[in-house]
């Protein structure tokens, strides 16, 4: 009978805890070190749910170590790599997770790491913060969002029927958008600026690398009016037909730039 890939990280920590419940009918206590490092996994787990992550932190360190090499170990690292992420310290969850896909390049939960290592950055760059303040997605750094994109391109291309290929999907799109939005920020940044030729070329980045997104009728749009400041009718015109043949109905065309409504990503 062959797991399906979705189940792979559930059938890990599945084994831990089997494990787990095995060694706790044992009497007298197990201290070898494989018995002290499931009674730690057991407690850094209780620490877990009751929400005192870095009491769970110091336990799951110290898994890893005497457990090296097991089910067990693996699965302590995951761990280590979400809570280093719940409790701020991004960069020890990338480098956790990092560790984990190298040590463990068939570990039955390398589809989760994938997913996690996604997230990790998907979050970093397109969390709630930034809509708390007021910043558009797309005005921020796009380096997270690029390294978490092929995180999740990474996993859906690897384990394509895997449980969290879904969700990985759905954020792959979203950050195409993301990254569409940002091309057509900074166009919009150089044109207000008089920097046509600057102007266009995001433009024209933005229109061919992202076909599919929302943010490529503003696009055209600057590169309609770029091409015109720069008087290239030619290329002022070609541009002009495809913004009025794919968007006949554009807010662009009488409004201009006033025409930016509430962004694509702002659903609050």
């Amino acid at each position: 009978m062959t797991v399906s890939n979705g189940w792979r990280a559930a059938l890990l920590t599945t084994l831990v805890l089997l494990s787990l419940l095995a060694g706790c009918s044992t009497k007298p206590r197990d201290e070898t070190p494989s018995g002290t490092a499931e009674r730690l996994y057991k407690e850094a787990r209780d620490d877990m749910d009751a929400g005192s992550y870095e009491r769970a932190i110091k336990s799951l360190e110290r898994v890893e170590g005497l457990a090296a090499g097991s089910l067990l170990a693996q699965q302590a690292l995951l761990d280590l790599a979400y809570l280093n992420w719940r409790t701020g310290e991004k960069a020890s969850a990338l480098t956790t997770v990092e560790r984990f896909i190298k040590l463990n390049p068939s570990s039955p939960a390398l589809d989760y790491a994938y997913y996690l290592r996604g997230v990790i950055n998907f979050n970093d760059n397109l969390g709630l913060l930034g809509s708390l303040t007021g910043q558009d997605l797309s005005e921020r750094d796009q380096r997270a969002a690029r390294d978490a994109f092929q995180a999740f391109k990474q996993l859906v291309d690897q384990f394509p029927t895997s449980r969290y290929a879904p969700d990985a999907r759905t954020r792959m799109n979203y950050i195409v958008n993301s990254l569409a939005a940002y091309e057509v920020h900074v166009a919009r940044y150089y044109f207000r600026r008089g920097a046509y030729v600057a102007a266009a070329n995001r433009a024209q980045q933005a229109v061919t690398e992202f076909q599919q997104s929302p943010a490529v009728e503003e696009a055209l749009y600057l590169l309609v009016q770029s091409y015109d400041k720069l008087q290239l009718t030619e290329l002022r015109d070609a541009a002009d037909r495809v913004l009025r043949t794919n968007f006949p109905n554009s807010a662009y065309l009488p409004e201009g730039l006033s025409a930016r409504n509430k962004p694509w990503w702002k659903v609050w």
